[in-house]
């Protein structure tokens, strides 16, 4: 779904590319998909209403901006996962598609779109992520909870969910989103340790797990949830101590999917997972303690998130019974 970078022209301004930090770079090899990658074409009016309810509204979604292979089906059904702060990330991760400069101000009115959005969807559970803002004194978290404000007003009915960034360098900003009381707190680790410095370079991994760690230590009643791309060269030792360290952080739920390379100038897909592999990722997630796995060649933080919400709290639900 995603197109290749344009590089007909090198006089080109670098700000009209969408990765400018990339175009340079030499093209990776692309492989070729598997039959259980496949996707079909989104065409049903589902998705063509859920369309409109976004662009009538001028709102940025992560189905859009970075290429999600789900878009058909999760729009088809009216789920949509906002993206907040603008379309222009501040980091340049190696595997995102998202548009990578300097993003524009703030827009006040956005928390309010955001929530006529997800009133007329009529979701019973909405995600909302963002850009990394580094360039703001306190990452976005503001405005990530004046979202989560405004979604609580106009659709009360309404679960939410927040993907955020890591706050890096930003203080005590985390405890503004935390405070903002999603009803489950995202945050994507997305690789092994090993991989941060070419796939995630802006980020730290011990940050990013200890942001995890903090949320449960400042609120224990959220559910805490984060995802792993799987394809990457990571091993399978690797995404295990992955796992534990999410659990010594409290994480309730993982997600793990396939990483698809968006373009050429992104990083290369080292090999396509089987179903039979992810199959075990689940076992083995599952018995390390998470409530809640999804582990699939499709997974993507926010795919089947209302379902998957439900398993949650029918888990904890249980595993409260259980422990009386």
């Amino acid at each position: 779904m995603a197109k290749l970078i344009d590089n007909v022209s090198e006089r080109r301004p670098a700000s009209e590319f969408r990765h400018p930090e990339k175009r340079n770079r030499p093209d990776t090899p692309v492989l070729r998909k598997p039959e259980w990658i496949r996707v079909k074409a989104p065409v049903s009016q589902g998705y063509a209403d859920t369309r409109a309810i976004v662009k009538d509204r001028n709102l940025v979604t992560v189905c859009e901006e970075a290429g999600c292979p789900n878009i058909g089906e999760c729009w088809q059904q009216k789920h949509a996962t906002m993206m907040i702060m603008g379309d222009t990330c501040t980091r340049a991760c190696s595997f995102c598609n998202v548009k990578t400069g300097r993003p524009d101000a703030l827009d006040a009115t956005e928390p309010d779109r955001v929530a006529d959005a997800v009133a007329a969807m009529e979701l019973k559970h909405v995600v909302i992520t963002s850009v990394d803002r580094d360039d703001l004194t306190d990452g976005g978290a503001q405005h990530i909870a004046d979202t989560v404000t405004a979604i609580r007003s106009k659709a009360p009915g309404a679960t939410i969910e927040i993907l955020t960034p890591d706050f890096l360098r930003k203080g005590d900003a985390l405890n503004i989103a935390i405070d903002s009381k999603p009803d489950v707190f995202n945050h994507n680790l997305e690789t092994v340790p090993r991989l941060y410095l070419s796939i995630r370079p802006g980020a730290r991994y011990y940050h990013s797990v200890r942001l995890l760690e903090r949320v449960k230590e400042r609120d224990p009643s959220q559910f805490t949830k984060s995802g792993l791309m799987v394809g990457l060269g990571e091993s399978k030792e690797e995404v295990m101590q992955v796992m534990d360290d999410m659990r010594s952080a409290g994480v309730d739920f993982i997600t793990i999917g396939q990483y698809l390379q968006p373009t050429r100038k992104h990083a290369a897909v080292d090999r396509y997972v089987s179903p039979e592999e992810f199959a075990a990722y689940e076992t083995i997630a599952r018995a390390k303690g998470f409530l809640m796995v999804s582990s699939s060649p499709m997974t993507r933080s926010s795919y089947h998130a209302g379902d998957d919400f439900e398993k949650l709290r029918a888990a904890r639900q249980a595993q409260l019974a259980a422990d009386a």
